[in-house]
């Protein structure tokens, strides 16, 4: 046979790259230069030593067996079913759980519980199985202590949900672990019990709608009788308010009766007045009057009662209308008149010598 010859350079590579592979992995135990994600932390080991917790960022070592370990501490989501859960009345329901669960970042939680539950911290599946085992336990627990209605019906499954959350949070804390947003999304129920549920629902709805029924019948009837009410009311308003108006127009009428009774009664008392100082001033002119013609009156009581008195007054009054300038006439009937002057004319009659 002939024998197969490699070039030694191939030779000497393939040498050197073992040799390099074997010197990395026999030094990789004494350092390293990682990076730690967000959703991290490190724990670094020296010989199996857990030396601390490196927090997000660049980390890196040189020593004697190092080793850095990285944890998630990003959510990890967890669906638990369980067909087969018994309430406290025996009744068999189904749930299905879900469920965020934190590994630890802090420092005591984590070099506290790391060598207890490595795979349970590094490792996706092991928390899974762990937690869907407390999530069975918890669910088991909460149904077990819950009637089928507390479970399954209205508020009852926030309640239920609450146990579990609970329930969960208290399995899951010794192992350093953090239980969020639990939920129960599904609750099934078995086929027979199912067609139950459906004939009591069905019985309700007919129930609350014959009381539906009978509650708007009432309100109908309620509803006519207030319109029938409203209406007498309206006609009742309309018959008070015209008698309202009456009895308002009646009032002013009275007040105009009286207000012009009252005038009457003014103009009579002022034409009474009237009368009366008419009266009292006529009373008045009476007696001035009278006071006016007391000395004329007087008078002539005192020429009636002497006659010779009312001559001598007579001749007085002639004496004193002629002047000097007057002229007198005396004639007789049929005679021509003679003319009298002053200043001695002929015929002339002096009447300043006469006595």
């Amino acid at each position: 046979m002939r024998s197969i010859s490699f070039p030694k350079w191939l030779t000497w590579g393939i040498v050197t790259l073992v040799g390099v592979v074997i010197l990395a992995t026999v030094i990789r135990s004494f350092w390293y230069f990682e990076v730690i994600n967000n959703d991290e932390v490190g724990i670094a080991i020296e010989a199996g030593q857990i030396q601390g917790v490196k927090q997000p960022g660049i980390a890196y070592d040189l020593g004697l067996f190092v080793e850095l370990v990285k944890i998630k501490t990003s959510a990890v989501a967890i669906t638990v079913d369980d067909p087969e859960l018994i309430t406290s009345d025996k009744q068999r329901i189904g749930l299905q759980v879900t469920a965020d669960v934190f590994r630890p970042s802090e420092r005591d939680l984590v070099t506290g519980n790391y060598a207890r539950y490595r795979g349970i911290y590094t490792d996706d599946n092991s928390l899974q199985q762990r937690m869907t085992a407390f999530t069975l336990q918890a669910m088991k627990v909460c149904v077990g202590d819950k009637k089928f209605d507390e479970a399954v019906i209205g508020s009852g499954r926030d309640a239920l949900r609450a146990c579990i959350d609970e329930e969960l949070s208290t399995l899951a804390e010794p192992l350093g672990l953090e239980v969020r947003n639990v939920a129960v999304p599904q609750v099934t129920i078995s086929p027979e019990v199912q067609a139950a549920l459906d004939a009591i629902v069905q019985s309700r709805l007919l129930t609350e709608k014959a009381k539906q029924d009978v509650e708007k019948a009432q309100q109908e009837s309620l509803a006519s009788q207030a319109v029938e009410e409203g209406r007498i009311r309206v006609e009742q308003s309309k018959l008070q308010e015209e008698a309202r108006q009456q009895v308002t127009l009646q009032q002013l009428k009275e007040q105009q009766l009286e207000a012009q009774l009252t005038v009457i009664e003014q103009e009579t008392i002022n034409a009474q007045a009237q009368l009366e100082l008419t009266q009292a001033q006529q009373q008045v002119a009476d007696e001035q009057a009278q006071i006016d013609l007391a000395k004329e009156i007087a008078l002539a009581q005192l020429y009636a009662a002497n006659p010779d008195y009312v001559s001598l007054q007579i001749a007085l009054a002639n004496a004193q209308s002629i002047k000097e300038t007057d002229k007198l006439i005396f004639t007789q009937d049929g005679v021509f008149p003679n003319l009298i002057f002053n200043n001695g004319a002929v015929p002339s009659f002096d009447v300043g010598s006469q006595p």
